[in-house]
């Protein structure tokens, strides 16, 4: 197993415990034969699918310019959002096949699915709305105006509320999903991307690409309580991007990646510090969670691979090829 840029100085009884504890995880995982990460490749048209090793096992055909990927509620499907093909196509996981496709707008960017996983709310960027579609007959459902170039989409686990980035307006709209209507907008910093929920659902957290923070909002007051701000060494602000973000399963570290900075940053949900910064792949983006929490899959964009972090001992473990422009990860129980 190849190890990413371990430092010099590193203690050698350290390292030999490191191998040994990675070769531990990742044997074990292997046995039990614990999922798959699915990466979906916006170039080549393909979401390639790896062992939780990060071992390519395949690939599969789908719609043009795959993006944002999610289980159906019953795991039996991919749900992916297919950019260039205005459509999300619905991947049969059993088959490794697209099974068929639901026509969108134009433009769609990410999307969320309700509680019954019967509706997908997908933001269209070309409309400026974000637009609810019936997965099973096909059809739109409504739309709901939002500020230019709407992105990231979240759903509250009650089904009642969507929360939606708007990049031109720096605002985070609220949106009564009862009502179809916008019940608040939410000023955050500057060209806002995707979203987490934390701390049971008490916080929601904002990655702000184009200030180089993260912006941590009150779920009942729905208002900014803090933004945390990133800082790499040697790197200029305007050079970290933070876009994507992942909590891990214990819900006690949020990690964000940084996009341009090429770094993945692990900040603690309850105190708001900067624990770790670790060096990945150019334009780190998409991250996806082992479901054991000790493995966190990173999508390099811009260097067209994925690198697999050790969560415990905060270090890269390998970066591997994942087709040409990596947009999603996700990774099967």
């Amino acid at each position: 197993m190849a190890f990413s840029s371990l430092p010099s100085s590193f203690n050698p009884l350290r390292t030999a415990l490191l191998a040994v504890g990675l070769c531990t995880v990742f044997g074990a995982a292997h046995a039990q034969g614990a999922g798959k990460v699915y990466v979906s490749s916006e170039k080549d048209n393909k979401i390639y699918v790896f062992d939780t090793r990060g071992e390519r096992t395949g690939a599969i055909d789908v719609c043009k310019r795959p993006r944002d990927m999610s289980f159906s509620g019953d795991g039996k499907q991919i749900l992916v959002i297919c950019g260039d093909s205005n459509a999300m196509g619905l991947v049969d996981v059993a088959g490794g096949k697209l099974a068929g496709t639901v026509p969108l707008g134009d433009s769609p960017e990410m999307f969320d699915l309700s509680p019954d996983g019967k509706t997908a709310y997908v933001s269209i960027e070309d409309k400026n709305v974000v637009a609810a579609y019936d997965i099973v007959s096909k059809k739109p459902v409504f739309e709901v105006k939002t500020g230019g170039e709407p992105e990231g989409v979240l759903v509250t686990p009650d089904g009642k509320t969507a929360y939606v980035t708007s990049e031109v307006a720096n605002v985070v709209h609220v949106i009564d999903l009862v009502t179809k209507k916008v019940a608040k907008n939410i000023k955050v910093g500057k060209r806002p991307r995707r979203f987490v929920l934390a701390a049971g659902g008490a916080e929601l957290w904002v990655t702000n690409e184009l200030d180089a923070t993260v912006s941590v909002v009150n779920t009942k007051t729905h208002t900014e309580k803090q933004k945390i701000k990133f800082e790499v060494k040697g790197m200029r602000a305007a050079d970290i991007t933070p876009v994507g973000m992942a909590i891990s399963p214990n819900g006690k570290s949020m990690w964000v990646g940084l996009g341009r900075a090429n770094y993945v940053a692990e900040v603690a949900v309850a105190s708001k510090a900067v624990k770790n910064q670790i060096l990945v792949g150019k334009r780190a983006w998409g991250l996806g969670f082992h479901p054991d929490g000790k493995t966190l899959y990173v999508a390099n964009g811009l260097s067209d691979d994925m690198t697999l972090i050790d969560t415990a001992y905060g270090k890269a473990i390998k970066t591997v090829p994942a087709g040409r422009v990596p947009h999603t990860i996700l990774v099967s129980k």
